[in-house]
């Protein structure tokens, strides 16, 4: 699947685009969906926006991975690769106007992208944690089954949707992104087909030899 979406890249980077963003915004919506219907305490919410803590380095671990996947450093360069060439300023003026727009344009990017993050801790607190359940996040088969019995069949379908929409958009955008630091900084190519196919194959052996992948998942947003 992510090779016939990366394969709309031929026809342009706008139609590739707009599948992502349909991605995303499936991923909103899909969260956006749990959080409501967990029920959460909102002065809970307030209290862990607010008044954060931590509780062992397994909380400083999870909160680390969380800056990762939110201020993901090749998703930021890949999406000024993408935009710097559509308006080029011709004054020192328009560059400086150009990066005004660019620098709302992140700053958008990351505000959704932590919003996503919010929504998870979220439900999980309301959900899980609310009952005691602290380990369940480990196993994304047991969060899935835990919401379909806590809150019902369509929030854990949602979840589910949630997740191929999330994994679909990662592995395209992180083989872009592979593409355009290649390009920039080592400045050598490869074949499109070859390079693709190295991008998925770390997660593929992940899988394969049986590596708990929220663990895994985790590890990877904390070294970015």
């Amino acid at each position: 699947a992510s090779f016939l979406i990366l394969a709309l890249q031929s026809r342009g980077f706008r139609k590739l685009e707009v599948v992502i963003a349909a991605f995303v915004g499936v991923i909103v919506i899909a969260f956006g969906f749990q959080v409501f219907a967990a029920q959460p305490s909102a002065s809970g919410i307030a209290h862990g926006l607010f008044v954060p803590g931590f509780d062992g380095t397994e909380s400083v671990l999870l909160a680390v991975g969380i800056l990762g996947a939110t201020c993901m450093p090749h998703v930021i360069y890949l999406h000024s690769a993408l935009t710097q060439r559509r308006v080029v300023g011709t004054t020192e003026e328009a560059r400086r106007k150009i990066f005004r727009f660019e620098l709302v344009d992140v700053v958008i990017a990351l505000s959704i992208a932590g919003l996503i993050n919010m929504s998870m801790l979220i439900t999980a607190a309301a959900v899980f944690h609310s009952r005691g359940l602290t380990d369940v996040g480990d196993d994304l088969e047991a969060v899935y089954d835990g919401l379909g019995v806590y809150v019902g069949t369509s929030a854990a379908v949602m979840f589910g949707v949630a997740l191929l929409a999330s994994g679909l958009s990662s592995s395209s955008v992180g083989t872009m992104a592979g593409q355009v630091v290649m390009q920039g900084f080592i400045r050598r190519q490869i074949p499109l087909t070859l390079r693709r196919a190295i991008t998925m194959v770390p997660a593929l052996v992940i899988i394969a030899i049986g590596v708990n992948p929220s663990k895994a998942l985790i590890l990877s947003q904390v070294v970015l």
